[in-house]
């Protein structure tokens, strides 16, 4: 399966469950709005969550793949088997061992997560009640990323991409039905986020049969293969992680600013995860295999043209979609969230911090990007130094806001900013790195694609900051004729971005995956 066609199954789908996760979140705003028992189980809920992104999806799948990659290129296929099974079991033993102490110190770790709330009692023991609840979650989504990464190295891309799908229902459902069950409603969220675990992990099972790597999981501690995958997991729990340590940061510090800082931040977010989700984390996860291969099979070239591809990609989807989000935040906010409990000052204060969001969405994708050249390659400490530079920068930048902007209701779009430009640090760092070490050498044609590119993006910004980018009037709407109006003008803006590529010259030719030798002057 070709590159373009493993990335639109594995971003089709995500985009399938981002359009839940979107209708997920209009159902919990107009169900909860923002209020201190939202801000409870969106911060129970973010802690398992991190931590997920952080060892599972994050520095496992990230050292796991790699290794596992090198084992089906130069060993049998029982000697995989043999490494799934140990890597599973010994993740399993580590993770059961970590939830256990997690579910017995959940008052402190809300505490060392959300500091702010040590001055509401009543808040800390609901959101430690509901984090007892949500954090097995962690256990079994972390046996689903080994089940991806599985799946991943042997092409099958669509069920990791689905699994998602079933948490989004389960929430509606707990959402919708369940949360009148419980004399506290927002607490059937939690037992909604632990079953969604369950379910996720059952739907990787007939598909790991299915290539004949469903094994039991064996602890493999002195395992050679498990002790490389440990070893090179240690640097990436950091470095490939740092902006959710960056989104993180946001949520202790916003602690600490005005009520529905939190939720704010959460809402914007969620919307500039939907691009980032569907097309940088699916180029991601689509390389990291294939580069791991090449790297295996001492092909640099291709490993370039490989890392190239993708970039190309990154850059024609991050800057028009940061473009429409910075100028259509008010709108998008207003059409999905406001009802209920979501208030004309909450769309305008969720704007704020989705427009800052969006000047670092290209940091962001093109963190997801660079970051599997390293990886593959088994290089973690590069991304370590990189992830620490701008971890500091976004720290320094963090703290001034909170120092400065506590009081006033834009200390949390000065959060946002910071943890963009922070993504922004990272990617530029992570891109240096690999043009100095001749890892990558750019093809030829980047000059024109980045004017096209551009020009087409401030044409369609412009025609919907002019026709459509007043959030007063879409306030003033009511549901159907929002739901009309977004959807024309987000169509529109794409046939505008689209048909300004094409008016400029450019052709999917450009776009395809290049063959040839990489070394030969004719293909650079």
């Amino acid at each position: 399966m070709s590159l373009l066609r493993s990335t639109a199954v594995f971003g089709s789908l995500t985009m399938v469950s981002r359009v839940l996760g979107l209708a997920r979140d209009v159902v919990i705003a107009g169900v909860f709005g923002s209020s201190a028992a939202t801000d409870a189980f969106f911060v129970a809920f973010k802690i398992p969550n991190f931590m997920r992104r952080l060892f599972a999806e994050g520095a496992f799948s990230q050292s796991f793949v790699p290794v596992l990659s090198e084992y089906r290129s130069q060993r049998d296929e029982s000697s995989v088997r043999a490494l799934v099974s140990r890597a599973s079991g010994t993740l399993l033993v580590i993770l059961l061992v970590l939830t256990i102490v997690a579910i017995l110190g959940a008052e402190w770790l809300v505490s060392l997560f959300a500091p702010g709330f040590r001055g509401d009692p009543e808040q800390l023991a609901l959101t430690a009640d509901m984090l007892r609840i949500t954090f097995p979650y962690l256990l079994f989504i972390s046996l689903v990323a080994c089940a991806q990464g599985v799946l991943n190295t042997y092409g099958r891309f669509g069920p990791p991409a689905f699994a998602p799908v079933l948490l989004n229902l389960t929430l509606i459902a707990s959402a919708w039905w369940w949360a009148p069950l419980f004399d506290q409603p927002i607490r059937a969220l939690a037992v909604g986020v632990f079953i969604a675990g369950i379910l996720q992990l059952l739907l990787m099972l007939p598909f790991l049969h299915k290539v004949g790597m469903l094994t039991w999981p064996r602890w493999g501690w002195r395992d050679s293969g498990v002790r490389r995958i440990l070893k090179l997991m240690l640097p990436a729990i950091f470095g490939s992680s740092v902006a959710q340590i960056n989104l993180l940061m946001d949520t202790i510090l916003a602690s600490f600013l005005i009520t529905g800082s939190i939720s704010w931040l959460y809402y914007s977010d969620r919307l500039v995860e939907f691009p980032l989700g569907i097309f940088g984390v699916a180029l991601g996860t689509v390389i990291l295999p294939k580069l791991s291969a090449e790297h295996a099979q001492a092909a640099p070239a291709r490993f370039s043209r490989t890392l190239d591809w993708a970039l190309r990609w990154g850059l024609l989807i991050a800057l028009p979609a940061a473009a429409g989000l910075a100028v259509m935040a008010g709108p998008i906010l207003a059409t999905l969230f406001h009802y209920g409990e979501f208030s004309d000052s909450d769309a305008r204060a969720a704007s704020l911090s989705l427009v800052a969001y969006s000047i670092g969405l290209l940091g962001f994708m093109m963190v997801k990007v660079l970051a599997p050249g390293y990886f593959s390659r088994q290089d973690m400490v590069s991304p370590v130094k990189f992830a620490a530079v701008s971890m500091l920068f976004n720290m320094v930048l963090s703290v001034s806001v909170v120092l400065s902007l506590r009081h006033t209701e834009i200390g949390h779009a000065g959060l946002a900013l910071a943890t963009g430009l922070a993504a922004t640090v990272n990617a530029s760092l992570l891109y240096t790195g690999l043009r100095r070490s001749g890892v990558y050498q750019p093809l030829d044609g980047w000059r024109r694609l980045l004017l096209q590119v551009l020009l087409a993006t401030i044409t369609m910004a412009a025609v919907l900051w002019l026709f459509a980018g007043d959030l007063d009037l879409w306030l003033q709407r009511g549901l159907a004729e929002r739901l009309l109006a977004l959807g024309f003008w987000l169509g529109l803006a794409g046939l505008i971005y689209v048909a300004m590529l094409w008016l400029l010259g450019l052709r999917p030719a450009a776009l395809r995956e290049r063959g040839g030798d990489a070394d030969n002057p004719a293909t650079r």
